[in-house]
């Protein structure tokens, strides 16, 4: 039986702190909404939030989630499946918008990030990108839906933003043509919005480092290393 002692984990290396060059490219952020309702105050407030962002320069896509079918019921190779993860891989930031309903998010909105897998391969769709959370509700104001979706958020390891919009009484928040009304609960979505694009513009280009983990590299350098040599075969202080 090895002598090994548990005691004496690998020794722990400070990450160096990468020197990138800034992106220049506008920050791209993709929109989901939780509503199929013609007149849908999810997707209104997300519009509206997508207004600010392409008027602070960012580019901005959409995923409409008609026509995406129940999470297991197709496989993954489902056209609607594949647009909607080549969008997330493709976002540097993300803006979920969903109607309270019965105390939490919708079906629709939790279709939507089922479908979105933690990876692909090598690649990480949400890991690393920042997120704000935004919630509709036909009453008072209530914020079940937003806390619901930083759960999310966390689970599916993103950057959820401090700021959050909760908007009551969302029959009354807009116009017949579907802008938002001047209103505190306006200013605090731009507030929201104006944050996601700062959180974004600083993070984006060193994500990788910032989810860089010492419990991945560990596993990394463990899979490739020889027989005799693995962690679980370390002898005393030798360490890994």
């Amino acid at each position: 039986m090895s002598d090994v002692d548990d005691r004496c984990p690998p020794p722990l290396t400070v990450p160096p702190i990468p020197d990138r060059p800034r992106s220049t490219h506008p920050p791209r952020f993709l929109m989901l909404y939780g509503s199929l309702r013609e007149r849908s105050y999810s997707r209104l407030l997300a519009e509206e939030g997508a207004r600010v962002l392409e008027g602070l320069g960012a580019e901005v896509r959409w995923f409409h989630p008609h026509d995406l079918p129940l999470k297991g019921a197709v496989g993954e190779d489902h056209p609607r499946v594949q647009a909607l993860r080549d969008l997330a891989v493709w976002s540097e930031g993300q803006v979920w918008s969903s109607p309270e309903m019965h105390g939490t998010i919708t079906g629709v909105l939790k279709n939507q990030i089922d479908w979105i897998p933690l990876s692909l391969g090598a690649v990480r769709p949400t890991q690393g990108r920042t997120l704000a959370v935004l919630q509709v509700s036909g009453g008072s104001q209530s914020f079940n839906a937003v806390n619901t979706l930083r759960i999310l958020g966390r689970w599916m390891r993103m950057f959820t933003i401090p700021n959050q919009s909760s908007v009551a009484k969302a029959y009354d928040a807009f116009h017949p043509d579907g802008r938002m009304k001047d209103s505190p609960y306006r200013d605090r979505l731009v507030d929201v919005m104006e944050e996601l694009w700062k959180f974004t513009l600083l993070t984006r280009d060193i994500r990788d480092y910032l989810v860089d983990r010492y419990s991945e590299r560990r596993e990394a350098e463990a899979s490739s290393a020889p027989p005799g040599q693995r962690p679980q075969d370390r002898l005393g202080r030798q360490g890994l």
